[in-house]
C-alpha cells in the first residue's frame, strides 16, 4: 500500500516588508507584564476621587454616617464652602453622592443603598428644591 501523506493547510499572508501590527490594547498588556502593574496611581481611582476631590473637600467617612439627614448636611457644607466647584453648590453634592452609589456598584450593601438615595431626597429638602 502506497502511504498517505497527511497535509496542513495554511492560510498565506501577504508580505509588506513590515513587521506584523500589533493591537495597542495588546502591546500595553505586554508592556505591564514586563514592567510590572502600576501599584497606586490606576488602582483605586474612583476612592481617590471621593478623598481628593477637586470640587469638594469631604468630611471622612461622609457616606458610612448612620443618618441620611447627616449625609446631606455634610455634603451640603463642604459643596457651599469649597471655592474649587464649577457649577452650583446643590449639583456639585449631588453629583459627588451619585458618583459614589455608581461606583459602588452592586457591592453597596441594599441598607446602605436605601440611606443614600433618601440622602438624595434629603439633599434635595435642604436646598429647597422641592
Amino acid at each position: 500500500m502506497a502511504a498517505h501523506k497527511k497535509t496542513t493547510r495554511k492560510t498565506a499572508r501577504k508580505s509588506t516588508g513590515k513587521p506584523a501590527r500589533r493591537s495597542a490594547a495588546r502591546s500595553a498588556s505586554m508592556a505591564r507584564r514586563k514592567r510590572g502593574a502600576s501599584k497606586t496611581t490606576t488602582k483605586r481611582w474612583s476612592q481617590r476621587v471621593t478623598r481628593e476631590s477637586d470640587a469638594l473637600d469631604l468630611k471622612r467617612g461622609v457616606f458610612k454616617q448612620t443618618s441620611a439627614k447627616k449625609i446631606a448636611s455634610s455634603l451640603k457644607t463642604s459643596a457651599e464652602q469649597s471655592t474649587r466647584r464649577k457649577s452650583g453648590a446643590y449639583r456639585s453634592a449631588l453629583s459627588m453622592l451619585t458618583f459614589y452609589i455608581n461606583r459602588a456598584g452592586k457591592t453597596l450593601p441594599k441598607t446602605e443603598r436605601s440611606r443614600l438615595e433618601r440622602a438624595k431626597v434629603e439633599l434635595k429638602h435642604q436646598f429647597g428644591r422641592d
